[in-house]
This record gives C-alpha cells, sequence and structure tokens, in this order.
C-alpha cells in the first residue's frame, strides 16, 4: 500500500502503533476467547479496560479527584443539547445562557440551547477570540459556553482564563478537536465534553468531564440515559456504552503515555502548527484568514488565492497520498487536520507540496 498521510478532520487519523494492536486483539483480546466487540460490557475483562482508560486519561489530564468522568455515546452535536439538559434544572424558568461565538460549533451550540433558555451572545467573531475586556456577561447566568477550538475555522482559545469575572462562573467547554493536544487546568471548568473521533477514538464515543457539585441539576424531561448523575453514578454503564470505542480510546491513552504525555503532544503541535503556517505565510499562493493569535495547532484552514486551481490542488495531493485536505463545505478552501496522530513527517510532506504547487 502506498504510503499515505491522512489530514482528515474527523473521523480522524489515529496512530499506526494503536490499529496495529487492535488488529493483533480483535479475535482474542488477552486470551479471554472473545473480541473485545463481544465482551459484555458488566464482565470483568471488559471491565479491566474501561477502568484503565478512565485511569490513563484522568493522569493525562491531572483531573481533580472532585470531577468524574464519563464515556458517552454520541459526539459534540448531542452534548449541545445534553449540556442543558443537565445543567439548567437548578435554574428558574427563563434562565439565561451566555455563548461566546467564534465560528460554526458555536452556532450550532447557540441554536441547541435556544430550545432550552434565553441566550446571551456575549461576544462574536469568525477569525478570532474576541478579547475578554469585551464579554458582555450576564448577571446570574446558568453557565459561559465556548468552544475552544472550532475545527472548521481554525479559532482555537489561549487557556488564560484568569478574568476576575469567570471565578464563580460555571464553564462549559466543548474541546472535541484540541483535548489532549495542550496542557490545561481542568479546575476552571465546570464541563469539558469532546467527541472522540479527533485526538482519542472512532466516532461514536464522547468524553465529558464534570465537576462533581453540577451533577443532579438535570431539568425534570431529561432522559434517564443522559442524565449525567444516573451515568456517573453507574460509572458510565447505566446505557450499554460503545464498548470498543473506549478500547480503542483506552490504547490511545496508553500510547500518549509512552510517547511523553500531553506535554510532549504540546510540543509536537506547536512544531508541527510553526511548519505548516510559515509555509502558508512565506508564499503569495496562499492565504489564512485567522488572527495569528487565535490559530488552531490542529486545524489549519488555508486558501489558494486562485481557487480556479483548487481541483487541481487536491488531485496532486492525492497523488502524493496527502489526502482530506478539501475545506468544510461551508466555508471552501482547504483544511490540513494535524492531530497528536499527524506525525511530523507528513506536515513536511505538505509542506514541500505546497511549495511545488505554488512553483517556488
Amino acid at each position: 500500500m502506498t504510503h499515505i498521510y491522512n489530514f482528515s478532520a474527523g473521523p480522524a487519523v489515529l496512530p499506526k502503533e494503536v490499529l496495529a494492536q487492535a488488529a493483533a486483539e480483535m479475535l482474542d483480546w488477552h486470551g479471554s476467547g472473545m473480541s473485545v466487540m463481544e465482551m459484555s460490557h458488566r464482565g470483568p475483562e471488559f471491565i479491566s479496560i474501561y477502568k484503565a482508560a478512565e485511569r490513563d486519561l484522568r493522569e493525562l489530564l491531572a483531573v481533580p479527584d472532585n470531577y468524574k468522568i464519563l464515556f458517552m455515546q454520541g459526539g459534540g452535536l448531542s452534548q449541545n443539547a445534553l449540556i442543558p439538559l443537565n445543567l439548567l434544572g437548578h435554574k428558574p424558568e427563563g434562565a439565561t445562557i451566555d455563548f461566546i461565538h467564534t465560528g460554526s460549533w458555536s452556532d450550532k451550540s447557540i441554536k441547541e440551547a435556544r430550545k432550552y433558555a434565553n441566550v446571551n451572545v456575549a461576544a462574536s467573531s469568525d477569525i478570532a477570540v474576541p478579547p475578554q475586556a469585551q464579554w458582555q456577561l450576564t448577571p446570574g447566568a446558568a453557565y459561559l459556553h465556548m468552544c475552544t477550538n472550532e475545527t472548521i475555522g481554525g479559532v482555537e482559545y489561549q487557556p488564560d482564563f484568569h478574568d476576575p469575572r469567570f471565578k464563580d462562573l460555571v464553564l462549559v467547554a466543548d474541546m472535541s478537536s484540541h483535548i489532549l493536544s495542550r496542557q490545561i487546568d481542568v479546575s476552571k471548568y465546570g464541563v469539558i465534553f469532546a467527541g472522540a473521533q479527533k485526538n482519542i477514538g472512532p466516532a461514536g464515543v464522547t468524553i465529558v468531564i464534570i465537576r462533581d457539585d453540577l451533577l443532579g441539576k438535570a431539568l425534570p424531561f431529561c432522559p434517564s440515559a443522559f442524565d449525567f448523575k444516573l451515568v456517573a453514578d453507574n460509572e458510565s454503564m447505566y446505557n450499554t456504552p460503545p464498548t470498543y470505542g473506549i478500547y480503542i480510546a483506552g490504547l490511545v491513552f496508553q500510547w500518549l503515555k509512552k510517547q511523553g504525555g500531553v506535554a510532549e503532544m504540546e510540543r509536537r503541535a506547536i512544531a508541527k502548527a510553526e511548519l505548516l503556517y510559515n509555509a502558508l505565510d512565506a508564499s503569495d499562493f496562499y492565504e489564512t484568514r485567522v488572527a495569528p493569535a487565535n490559530r488552531s495547532r490542529m486545524n489549519v484552514p488555508f486558501y489558494l488565492k486562485d481557487e480556479s486551481k483548487n481541483e487541481a490542488f487536491l488531485a496532486g495531493a492525492k497523488a502524493r497520498g496527502l489526502l482530506q485536505l478539501k475545506g468544510h463545505k461551508s466555508v471552501g478552501g482547504m483544511r490540513a487536520s494535524i492531530y497528536n496522530a499527524m506525525p511530523i513527517e507528513g506536515v513536511q510532506a505538505l509542506v514541500d507540496y505546497l511549495n511545488e504547487f505554488a512553483g517556488l
């Protein structure tokens, strides 16, 4: 098979070592005689897999003891509904949710939240994170929701929430496309959630990290299978969990620890992003539209200034084994997603092609 580099935004590239181990264990996991896909989620074999995955993720992100880690079905879209369903039960009717709008995923979150509460867009930009001093927050808001890395638009927050107004505010962060790529202080957030299919594992698993005091605040009509407290009380086993996805996530967590953990992933992410952005900035052939201070290290949208060459660019990239570079249909252009599992050699191969196509 020709060597390829997969720049898909998600489902995305996984570490080859993880895929090889999963293949070797497919028919018989550790002498059990069963594939993980065949195991009871309540049996000792799978419970050991789940416990290890939960423990390793807690270690990788330094999750404090007063936070629960949930493994749930679905993805970012489903969590946009489950967050208000789980956090508004302690607020009077007519509660307000504050949002910082930074792109397409913020749009989706805002539209979903309007089904359950009033929404205040405290600040908005599609090419940057608005300065915190400009955020018009609502006194007594139920919580503040932000997408800390916009997968489509490529806007990423810096983890510096030190504004005094945040001291008693419940921060909810969708970290789907950059979780485990940079060090964060989990204690600054009330809830963090992330779809697995970027930096964690296959589609279908969602990680929820929630502070203990926010459990038990679900709206009365929240379905029981989606009540964070019930899920937490049953260690993610209230409903049959996505067992194989959790197994793969656990292998990814083990791989991350062997690589040096999140600190090493952040070092690599900086190096890969600098390599790619420097190449784009050095050429008059391409352009980027995100403010430099908020450029994503994971999702790099870029545009050919002459868009009539788009199809030729993509065809040439595919011929060189550089796949899934077409931008999201809502914004066009190109997008290179360079998640943890993308080696720097892949980014260098893309840079070489960018220069070749531009005639440099």
